[in-house]
């Protein structure tokens, strides 16, 4: 961007997480922002909502701690005193017929020793795991599917009882298909220099312990994390940003060398830069004139959809086990896949809510498509039968709500790193013009945040973000008790 003195003027394409957060950054950086959304409403997968009068989260509930960005944005615009991390960490897993303690010492299913999963796996898994140190060196080359290689390691049964519910809800995808460079780089980076995986874990947790990462890994909003888009919105318009929603870009063009034409609707805006920042598919038809080798890759990457079925309860009809809900191996046959007891996860919830107990469930993974076919009381259905299996619930709700998200996660298959590097390769070449979301870098919201961050920099010239970025594997989207 030029530094004539006059504020430059940057249009942002989508108002989800990610393009509220380059928005925000842009205006302390002195541009002048419009951002077009061509929803109804701001935030994306944040969607504040209510049940049997209950404020709740009706996507994304929680934030990784351990990663700034998302925390540091909330705290800039107003919402410190609201940081409040889970009410209780313990969790369980619904597993070979039972609920389970969620257990410790692993790094996104992966042990550091058998006896960390002793209790999950069967006698016969656990002497599986023992092997490990034994076997010879598996190479892993630039990339490698996470549950092929900890299957090849350790044994199928660790990936099927406690990395697929854990790796396979943060994507609502296939652990046998994620990336491991992509989605658990920590995991990569030891399977390239450790013969023994267990014992790159312990490493992994030895240096954890030495950097004395202590505190909650998680941390939510009171009021829901739904309320983090709102004020970051309503921060970029008091301080002279543009926020316009129900405007989609039908047009994204080069204009005379310098800056862009955005057409949305029967507006047209020139920009001096654009940051857009829209899921993959809308993505690559905005792109497709100007930046078509990238167009093409945006359109290859795939989407999982699923639902959230949040039930609301009388408190003195329930009665569930502590913790802050279950997570459901695909290996058991369920159709939910996880369960957030959310009265007793956030404390909030239940301060604010005596008599009623919120739940959460969520259902479908990549390639299922007939569960999300089903109607909305079928889901509540099927919610409550898994229920009142795992639990013993089997009261009748106050009230229900389904949510859909139709093509909700990004998937991040093997090379889904090399794919992304092509695509900001492509990008790099037209001035003034940068991408973030999900679809990069980790579909956790402190990666999305950090993403905008990197793309902001990009519009100033300054790439040194894109290069310094890390996946995060945690996403809260799918409800589970696993975040």
């Amino acid at each position: 961007m030029s530094g004539s003195g006059t504020a430059e003027h940057v249009v942002v394409i989508g108002a989800g997480i990610a393009g509220l957060a380059a928005a925000h950054r842009l205006i302390q950086r002195g541009a002048r922002v419009t951002v077009l959304e061509a929803s109804g409403r701001v935030g994306g997968k944040l969607l504040p909502g209510e049940i049997a009068g209950a404020r709740v989260d009706l996507g994304a509930e929680s934030m990784l701690a351990r990663r700034p960005e998302a925390i540091a944005l909330a705290r800039e615009v107003g919402l410190d005193s609201r940081l409040q991390p889970p009410a209780t960490a313990t969790a369980s897993i619904w597993t070979r017929g039972a609920l389970r303690p969620m257990p410790k010492g692993h790094v996104m299913g992966v042990p550091g020793t058998a006896a960390a999963l002793s209790g999950v796996l069967s006698d016969e898994g656990l002497a599986r795991i023992e092997r490990d140190a034994d076997l010879p060196r598996t190479e892993v080359g630039d990339d490698v599917a996470v549950g092929a290689y900890v299957a090849e390691r350790l044994g199928r049964e660790v990936v099927d009882r406690l990395i697929e519910p854990l790796l396979g809800g943060v994507y609502a995808g296939d652990a046998y298909r994620i990336s491991m460079r992509s989605a658990v780089p920590q995991l990569f980076q030891v399977a390239r220099t450790h013969t023994s995986l267990t014992e790159g874990v312990r490493e992994i947790q030895a240096k954890a312990a030495a950097n004395q990462q202590t505190g909650p890994v998680f941390m939510g909003i009171e009021g829901g994390v739904g309320s983090l888009p709102l004020a970051v919105a309503e921060s970029v318009r008091a301080r002279g940003g543009e926020i316009l929603t129900d405007t989609p870009v039908t047009e994204l063009r080069r204009e005379g060398g310098e800056g862009w034409r955005v057409v949305a609707g029967d507006r047209v805006l020139h920009a001096d830069s654009v940051v857009v920042a829209v899921p993959a598919p809308a993505a690559a038809r905005l792109l497709r004139t100007e930046a078509p080798e990238a167009a093409t890759d945006l359109a290859a990457i795939e989407y999982a959809s699923m639902a959230l079925i949040t039930l609301a309860y009388r408190r003195a009809d329930t009665a569930l086990p502590a913790g802050s809900g279950f997570l459901v191996p695909p290996v058991d046959g369920r159709t939910i896949k996880a369960s957030t007891f959310a009265s007793q996860k956030w404390g909030w919830i239940a301060d604010r809510n005596p008599d009623v107990v919120v739940l959460r469930t969520s259902v479908g993974r990549y390639g299922e498509t007939a569960i999300l076919e089903r109607e909305d009381t079928e889901l509540v259905d099927v919610s409550r039968h898994d229920l009142k299996e795992a639990t013993g619930l089997d009261a009748r709700p106050l009230e229900t709500r389904v949510t859909r998200w139709t093509d909700g996660l990004p998937q991040y298959p093997v090379g889904h790193h090399t794919r992304v590097a092509r695509v900001r390769e492509h990008i790099g070449k037209l001035p003034g013009l940068a991408v973030c979301g999900a679809q990069y870098d980790g579909v956790g919201i402190p990666a999305c945040v950090a993403s905008a961050y990197a793309a902001v920099d990009q519009v100033y010239g300054d790439d040194r973000g894109v290069q310094e970025l890390t996946a995060d594997p945690v996403q809260s989207l799918h409800g589970g008790a696993g975040e």
